[in-house]
C-alpha cells in the first residue's frame, strides 16, 4: 500500500503579503526620495508665499493704475463726494472764508453811513450806523454761509465738481507720480482742487440777491484739500512704480502661484496652501487699510475736517476695498472647491450626497421615458476634459470681466456648481442608458440607478 501523498502547502494570503511588502518598501525608502520629496515640498511652501504677498501688491498695483491711468474709473469715484455731507461742510466752510476775506466790511459799513447821510438822517443816527460793524459783519457772514450752502448742495455744484475732477485728471497724474500738469497741485504735502469756479458761482449768487459790494470780489484761485500727509512727497515714486506694475503684475502673481502649486507633491495641498495663503494676504492688506486710515485722520492737521478727510479717504480706497473682497472670495472658493475634491470624509460625503440626489433625479426622468442617447457615453467618456473646460472658461470669465464684485465672483461659483451637476447628470457611463458603479462597471441596465459611491472624477 502506497502512502498518500501530501498536500501541497497553502501560499500565504496574497492581500496580507502585498500590504507586507508595501510597508517593507517605504521602510526601506532611499534616503534620496525623501530628500527630494522635502525639497519640492520646501520650494513649493516658499513660492507659495511669494505668490501671497505679489497678490497684496498686485491690488495695489491694479488700484494704482485705474485711479491714475483711467480717467473714467476716477470720476467716477470721487463723483459721489460732491454730494457727501461732510464734503459739502467742508467745502462750504472753506468757499464762505474766502469770499468773506474778499469784502472789505469797514467799506461796506461806510457805504451804508454815507448813503444814509445822503438820505438826510440825522448825523448822530449815521454816526451809529457807523458802529455797526459789528452785526454786519455776523449778518454778512450769515449770508454768504447760506448762499454758500445753497451753491455746494445744489445740483450746479455736483457738475463743477464732476467737470473739475475730469479736467484734472492728468493733474492728479502728476500729483501722485510726478508727470502731468494742471489744477490739482502738490505743494505743501497736500492735493489740491482749485475752487474759483464755486467762488465765482457764489459771487453771482451774491450780486443777485442784492449785495452789490461782492461783484467787487476778484478772481481768487486758492485750493480746497483732497488729501494731504507729510509722506506724500515720499509716496509718489512708489504710486509711479505701481502704475507701472498694474497691467502685468497680476498676471505674474497667478504664473507664480502655478508654479508653486505644480512644485507641491501633493498638487491638490499646494492648490489649498495657495489660495488660504492669497485669503491671508487679502485680510492683512485690508487690516492695514484701516489701520492707515487712523493714522493718516490722526495726522491732519489743526482745524481740519476729519469727517471730510474720512469721506475722502474712504472714497478714494473703495475700488481698492472691493478687490481685495473679489480676490479674497475667489480664493476662498478656490480653497474650497479644492478640498471637496479630495479624500476627507466630508468631502466624500458631500459629493455622495449630490450624486445621489442626480442619479434620483435621473431615475424619475428615465422613467418618464427621457433618453439621452450617445450624450451619455460621450460625456462618460470625456469627463475630465469637460470638467476642464468649464473652469476654464469660469476663469476666462472672470478675468475678463469689467471690474467684478464679489456678487459676480457668487454668481460664477453657482453657475460652475450648476453645470458640475448637469455634467454628472449626462454621464449615463460607458454604454447607452448605464448608469456605472463606485468601480466603474456598468450597472443592471438602461434606466436603473447604481454606484451610490463618490464619484471618482474632480
Amino acid at each position: 500500500m502506497e502512502p498518500s501523498p501530501r498536500p501541497a502547502p497553502q501560499p500565504p494570503d496574497e492581500v496580507e503579503h502585498l500590504k507586507a511588502r508595501i510597508a517593507a518598501l517605504e521602510r526601506t525608502a532611499p534616503p534620496r526620495h525623501r530628500e527630494h520629496h522635502r525639497l519640492r515640498t520646501s520650494g513649493s511652501v516658499v513660492v507659495i508665499v511669494i505668490a501671497s504677498l505679489l497678490s497684496l501688491i498686485s491690488v495695489l498695483a491694479v488700484w494704482t493704475s485705474d485711479i491714475v491711468g483711467n480717467t473714467d474709473r476716477y470720476v467716477s469715484t470721487v463723483a459721489p463726494l460732491a454730494t457727501d455731507p461732510a464734503v459739502q461742510d467742508a467745502v462750504t466752510t472753506r468757499v464762505t472764508q474766502v469770499v468773506l476775506d474778499q469784502i472789505d466790511v469797514n467799506g461796506l459799513v461806510k457805504q451804508l453811513s454815507d448813503a444814509a447821510a445822503e438820505q438826510g438822517v440825522p448825523a448822530p443816527l449815521a454816526t451809529l450806523i457807523g458802529g455797526l460793524s459789528g452785526p454786519i459783519t455776523s449778518g454778512l457772514n450769515d449770508l454768504v454761509h447760506t448762499t454758500v450752502d445753497r451753491v455746494v448742495t445744489s445740483s450746479a455744484f455736483e457738475s463743477i465738481w464732476v467737470d473739475a475732477n475730469r479736467l484734472i485728471h492728468t493733474a492728479l497724474d502728476k500729483a501722485l507720480t510726478g508727470k502731468g500738469g494742471g489744477a490739482v497741485t502738490l505743494t505743501n504735502n497736500q492735493v489740491g482742487i482749485d475752487i474759483a469756479p464755486i467762488v465765482a458761482k457764489v459771487k453771482t449768487e451774491l450780486v443777485d440777491a442784492g449785495l452789490g459790494i461782492a461783484s467787487k470780489i476778484p478772481e481768487v484761485h486758492t485750493d480746497f484739500v483732497v488729501f494731504q500727509s507729510e509722506d506724500i512727497g515720499k509716496v509718489k515714486t512708489y504710486f509711479r512704480l505701481l502704475e507701472i506694475m498694474g497691467s502685468w503684475l497680476p498676471l505674474v502673481t497667478v504664473l507664480v502661484a502655478a508654479g508653486g502649486v505644480f512644485l507641491a507633491s501633493n498638487r491638490r495641498r499646494g492648490l489649498v496652501g495657495a489660495a488660504v495663503g492669497v485669503a491671508l494676504a487679502m485680510l492683512l492688506l485690508g487690516i492695514v487699510l484701516t489701520v492707515f486710515r487712523a493714522y493718516y485722520l490722526d495726522r491732519l492737521p489743526p482745524g481740519a475736517n476729519q469727517a471730510a478727510a474720512g469721506a475722502v479717504y474712504d472714497t478714494l480706497i473703495r475700488f481698492m476695498r472691493a478687490s481685495i473682497r473679489v480676490v479674497f472670495a475667489v480664493a476662498v472658493v478656490t480653497a474650497l472647491g479644492a478640498l471637496l475634491i479630495g479624500p476627507s470624509r466630508a468631502a466624500v460625503a458631500i459629493r455622495t450626497a449630490c450624486r445621489r440626489m442626480v442619479d434620483a433625479l435621473r431615475e424619475v426622468l428615465f422613467g418618464i421615458g427621457m433618453r439621452l442617447g450617445p450624450v451619455g457615453p460621450f460625456v462618460h467618456r470625456f469627463k475630465r476634459w469637460i470638467g476642464a473646460l468649464i473652469l476654464a472658461v469660469a476663469a476666462v470669465v472672470l478675468a475678463t470681466w469689467n471690474y467684478p464684485t464679489t456678487a459676480v465672483v457668487l454668481w460664477i461659483t453657482l453657475v460652475v456648481l450648476l453645470a458640475f451637476l448637469i455634467r454628472e447628470f449626462l454621464d449615463t457611463g460607458p454604454g447607452p442608458g448605464t448608469v456605472t458603479g463606485p468601480d466603474g462597471a456598468p450597472g443592471p441596465g438602461p434606466g436603473t440607478v447604481s454606484g451610490t459611491g463618490p464619484p471618482t472624477h474632480a
